[in-house]
């Protein structure tokens, strides 16, 4: 099985010892959806915002025995897409930054 990493960050899988057990670094440019900001309302100076997301940009098609590692956005905008999966089960240093993951989600 290939896995392809198309967030814009190296993805790192941690042991339960927090060893590192494979790195899968970014393929290019990240898999993003397209989006929309409309205004709602302003008050003041504060303006409050919706963003409206679409369809993905950049997603290949499927290709046999690849996963694609994606954002929850993009894997939750794509539910057909059994091929896309994210970083699960984060793991956090002592200061909380992301160093890594256990799994990837399906």
């Amino acid at each position: 099985m290939e896995i392809k990493n198309f967030t814009p960050h190296p993805i790192n899988i941690l042991d339960a010892n927090n060893k590192e057990i494979a790195i899968f670094q970014p393929e290019g440019v990240p898999i993003r959806l397209k989006s929309e900001v409309k205004k709602i309302s302003q008050d003041g100076d504060i303006l409050l915002t919706k963003t409206i997301f679409g369809e993905p940009e950049g997603l290949p098609g499927l290709e046999k025995d690849t996963l694609l590692i994606v954002s929850q956005l993009v894997k939750s905008a794509c539910p057909s897409r059994g091929d896309l999966v994210v970083p699960a089960e984060v793991v956090r240093d002592s200061t909380g930054r992301i160093i890594g993951c256990r799994s990837l989600g399906i």
